[in-house]
Formats: structure tokens, C-alpha cells, sequence
């Protein structure tokens, strides 16, 4: 009987050594696995993604209603200073979010026109390996999460992010919100943040808040598994591209011209 607790509480040591010394990040980021990932013969997960329809986008100038109806869900704060500023979906120029297009005989009427951008939510995504906490992580539908209690501010991911996506909060929001939405988490001072595909929306089976506001349906989502899927229609005979393609993160915000 001696002999065997001693074994029984030498193997016991020996688990429980072996789990202190996995690496943090590992034991934690299992806290954050689909269902589907670990059920055999579970059916595969959507894979979403969305469309910009850049002509329909500049038919009304300066509308602002999927940038409005964005912020608004989210409370995404308004805090006056460029410097500062908060951005779940914003809009820059097209010279600018595709320079490999500024070429000497590109149509002028392109160049100034405003391109609505956000999380591309990358097949490939940079910012989750250079996150320490796995704060941000890539769900199996292919959203790429935010985890704003674990988020230490550190900003590794805002630098791994070639494309701007991620704000930085430097001081606290939530005074800055003209009207809190409840149903949203707000943030607080140090916590870094960006476009969620409105997940909390997809969950209720509802289009992402940006997607609903727009009038001229210039914003398309779905699932690109589903080849009847409006996304799938939408890209289909046109002339698409995505944000530096040659950067190998596989974008999964699309824009027709």
C-alpha cells in the first residue's frame, strides 16, 4: 500500500510539474477553442467575410452611415484629437489604401475618392503571433477576436498589423460615448481595440451593423463557403482586390471597382 501512494504521489508530481512548465499562453489559448475544433466529424465552420462596392460607396458623397451606425453599437468613443482617435471603420483615400494602383494613367476620378477600411480579418493574421497574451486570437469562421480583459496595452499587435486596424486607447473612453450601448462590453484606459465583424450580431443571426446602415448596399457579408452566399455572388465576374495581397495575410475584406 506505501509503495503505491508513493508512486500514485510521484506520478502526481511529475503532471502536475509538466503543466507549470507549459507556456501560459498555450493553457489559456485553449480557453478559447471552437467546439467544432475538438468534436470528430463536427461540420465545418462559415468562413465570413465582406464586400465593398466601391462605385455604390461613392454614389452618396460623404455619407457616413456605416461608420456612425459602427461606432454607435460599439461604443466607440469620439475623443476630438486625431492623435487619440478611436476607429472600428473609418474612410482614407484610394491612392492611399491601394498605391500599387497610383500608376501614371489611373483614372484621376480614383485617386481622392474615400475607401471605407477596418479589420480584414486575415486568413494570415501578424497580430496574433506578436500578441504575448493571446489577447487576440483567429476563430475558426476566420474572425480574428479581441479579449479586452486581457489585453495588457503592451501594442506588439498594433505594430504587427500592416494595415492600421487596431486604436489604442490612451485615456478613458467611456466619458467620451454620447450614449452607451449596454448590450456592448465598453473599454477602459490602455486596452487596444478594432472591428469584430460584429460577432455579438452574427450569434443573433443579424448582418453586421455597418452592413444593416448601409442604404446603397455598397457592403456585402457572408459566408465564402456557401457558393449561394450574397459575398460569393457579389465576387463573382469582377474586377476584386484586396489591401497588399503580396503581404501573405489573406485578407478577408474585398473591394470591386
Amino acid at each position: 500500500m506505501e509503495f503505491n501512494r508513493r508512486v500514485f504521489l510521484k506520478i502526481a508530481g511529475l503532471t502536475l510539474l509538466g503543466f507549470a512548465a507549459k507556456p501560459g499562453w498555450e493553457v489559456l489559448s485553449k480557453m478559447n477553442e471552437s467546439p467544432s475544433s475538438s468534436v470528430p466529424g463536427a461540420p465545418n465552420p462559415k468562413k465570413w467575410a465582406m464586400a465593398v462596392r466601391l462605385r455604390k460607396c461613392w454614389e452618396e458623397e460623404g455619407c457616413r452611415d456605416c461608420i456612425d451606425a459602427c461606432h454607435r453599437t460599439h461604443n466607440v468613443p469620439d475623443l476630438g484629437k486625431i492623435k487619440e482617435e478611436i476607429k472600428w471603420i473609418w474612410t482614407v483615400p484610394y491612392e492611399k489604401v491601394f498605391p500599387e494602383h497610383a500608376v501614371e494613367f489611373t483614372d484621376e476620378a480614383y485617386q481622392a475618392r474615400p475607401v471605407p477600411v477596418l479589420c480584414n480579418h486575415c486568413d494570415n493574421p501578424p497580430c496574433i503571433r506578436y500578441c504575448p497574451t493571446r489577447a487576440t486570437w483567429k476563430r475558426e469562421d476566420g474572425i480574428v477576436m479581441m479579449d479586452f480583459h486581457r489585453c495588457i496595452g503592451c501594442r506588439y499587435c498594433m505594430a504587427g498589423c500592416p494595415y492600421g486596424s487596431r486604436s489604442f486607447n490612451w485615456r478613458d473612453p467611456r466619458p467620451f460615448v454620447k450614449k452607451i450601448n449596454l448590450e456592448f462590453p465598453t473599454r477602459t484606459r490602455g486596452v487596444v481595440e478594432k472591428c469584430n465583424f460584429c460577432e455579438e450580431r452574427l450569434r443573433q443571426g443579424l448582418l453586421p451593423a455597418c452592413v444593416e446602415a448601409c442604404k446603397e448596399k455598397a457592403l456585402v457579408f457572408g459566408d465564402l463557403r456557401q457558393p449561394d452566399s450574397e459575398v460569393r455572388r457579389a465576387l463573382q465576374n469582377q474586377t476584386v482586390f484586396q489591401r497588399q495581397p503580396e503581404l501573405g495575410t489573406k485578407p478577408k475584406v474585398y473591394y470591386i471597382l
